[in-house]
């Protein structure tokens, strides 16, 4: 059954394919120090009760759950041409909304794993959207290890690549989990621009460019607008600087996606928040919204990002 999960995974696009206990994440005490420390910001959903409870125990998700299946997808395209738009959004930005575009497929093999057993087994699929700490489980079931920079890191796809889960009540043997291989490296913790991973392993939402770019509503710290650099949305540096990315071939021909959104501060200053969602519909820009994007860009053409006047 394993195998034919993994071969089916494997023909839908999935890069890796791996399966883990339904028990709680033996970093729980890690995920409660964290939100004890504010380190989420104003990512409030994580901090609620109910969120708390089901982070921690994945059986509460589904009752009867036996196994977690994690999946990866690259979502590497190579490097984007110096000084282009491209490089100034977090790589996974640069394609289409991976919630949209993996959603069908995850649906797919979430279908094809309830018809291994009659009667069908009863299985919920995740994509970056429950209250499931993917990481953790991901690490424990061999997809990789968690870095200093509090990213999965694999083997075969660095760092760059998607996550995905299937909770399901089928009982399958679980693979080993993978030993964190970061030694004594602290290049990403050297690469953060704003000192945002205070510890290994630690990271403060507050002071990161990712967060302040994407989650966050409010203004940007002035104190953080030159880190920003010509970056409007995310921050890759940390993941830039992990030696891992060496084994991380280009899994697609890249794209022209984000050069063909209309940019420009004139035109975001136009929209009103419908036709925004309507021209940004596909896009994972879409997550900042139109005042977080233009607060962004605005930033960013002071330190020399050049736009479109129109």
């Amino acid at each position: 059954m394993k195998e034919k999960i993994r071969c089916r995974a494997q023909s839908l696009g999935f890069d890796d394919c791996r399966f883990t206990t339904s028990a709680p994440p033996e970093t729980g005490e890690h995920f409660l120090s964290w939100l004890g420390n504010s380190f989420h910001g104003e990512m409030e959903w994580i901090a609620r009760e109910r969120s708390i409870e089901l982070r921690l125990d994945p059986e509460k998700i589904l009752p009867g759950a036996k196994t977690i299946i994690c999946l990866a997808k690259s979502y590497y395209e190579g490097e984007a041409l110096e000084d282009s738009i491209e490089s100034c959004v977090a790589r996974y930005a640069r394609i289409p909304d991976y919630h949209k575009t993996l959603k069908p497929t995850l649906e797919q093999l979430t279908e094809y794993v309830n018809s291994l057993t009659s009667p069908a087994a009863n299985s919920l699929s995740f994509l970056d959207t429950g209250a499931i700490l993917e990481r953790d489980l991901s690490q424990r079931a061999g997809i990789g290890f968690i870095g200093k920079h509090n990213n999965l890191i694999s083997k075969k796809l660095g760092n760059w690549f998607f996550l995905a889960e299937i909770l399901t009540t089928l009982e399958i043997e679980a693979d080993l989990p993978e030993r964190n291989l970061c030694g004594s490296c602290q290049k990403c913790l050297d690469a953060c621009p704003t000192g945002a991973l205070t510890a290994p392993w630690v990271l403060d939402s507050r002071k990161c460019l990712s967060y302040l770019t994407i989650e966050n509503k409010r203004d940007i710290p002035k104190e953080y607008h030159s880190a920003v650099g010509t970056k409007f949305f995310g921050c890759d540096r940390c993941l830039e600087a992990c030696p891992w990315n060496k084994v991380a071939p280009p899994r697609n021909a890249l794209t022209s996606h984000i050069s063909e959104l209309p940019l420009s501060t004139k035109k975001l200053e136009q929209m009103d928040d419908a036709s925004f969602k309507k021209k940004f519909a596909s896009s994972p820009l879409l997550r900042a919204k139109r005042d977080g994007l233009l607060r962004n860009l605005l930033i960013a053409q002071k330190n020399g990002l050049n736009l479109p006047i129109e």
